[in-house]
């Protein structure tokens, strides 16, 4: 058993989600297991309450699947799934960065430069985990910077099924650094409003994550055997 992650009881269950979500998305917690209750307790010093709290809000979020009387499960992700899913991200981060590129301030582009020197010190630290937690936060200015609620809304639910995918992308070094690049290319983008560029910059982003997720399940490297249905 792991060593006790020490929680403080303010936002609780908060807290207790935001571990889990780390969890998940970095496959600690692998597709498709059950979320033992018992276990996670003792890992986190909760008790249940909390702990089913911060469950059924990560099943709002998509990361996790409740089913009569299996309990919870780690959302495990079809072909199917991962292709459609792909096809209505990739629209919306595409819609997300032309507008943001026509909206962005100047504020809002020193903010997102600033996150991509943190991330650039992760790559070069090879701290993936590091990396991929500031990666969300820019995209997420981004999606903030096109200032459209109901687009952000409908981004953030779509996305949250998939993190824990996006995240096994860039454990190839080559892949990372091409997504790098990319980063690379949409602040310029973004710091030149060029509206078209920025669109084709994030359609063209997503869509080779979704082909190397594809070729990871093809592959086996993303689900363990014993969790294959």
């Amino acid at each position: 058993m792991a060593d006790i992650v020490e929680i403080p009881r303010l936002g609780l269950h908060d807290q207790v989600a935001a571990r889990l979500r780390t969890m998940l998305v970095e496959g600690l917690i692998q597709p498709g297991a059950k979320l033992n209750e018992r276990e996670l307790c003792e890992r986190l010093g909760v008790s249940r309450t909390p702990l089913r709290e911060a469950i059924k809000l990560l099943a709002a979020e998509g990361l996790v699947d409740l089913l009569p009387n299996r309990g919870a499960i780690a959302v495990k992700l079809t072909e199917a799934d991962v292709l459609n899913t792909f096809e209505v991200l990739a629209m919306l981060e595409g819609m997300s960065g032309e507008l943001a590129a026509q909206r962005i301030t100047d504020a809002e582009l020193t903010e997102i430069r600033a996150l991509q020197y943190e991330m650039m010190a992760c790559f070069a630290r090879r701290d993936l985990s590091g990396y991929y937690r500031i990666n969300a936060r820019i995209h997420s200015a981004i999606n903030n910077a096109a200032r459209n609620p109901v687009l952000g809304n409908a981004y953030r639910a779509i996305n949250a099924r998939v993190q824990s995918l996006r995240f096994r992308t860039n454990q190839n070094e080559t892949k990372w650094q091409l997504a790098v690049q990319e980063h690379e290319q949409m602040v310029e983008a973004l710091a030149a409003h060029d509206a078209a560029a920025m669109k084709a910059l994030l359609v063209q982003h997503l869509y080779r994550k979704r082909d190397t997720i594809l070729d990871l399940l093809r592959a086996g490297e993303i689900y363990p055997a014993n969790l294959k249905a």
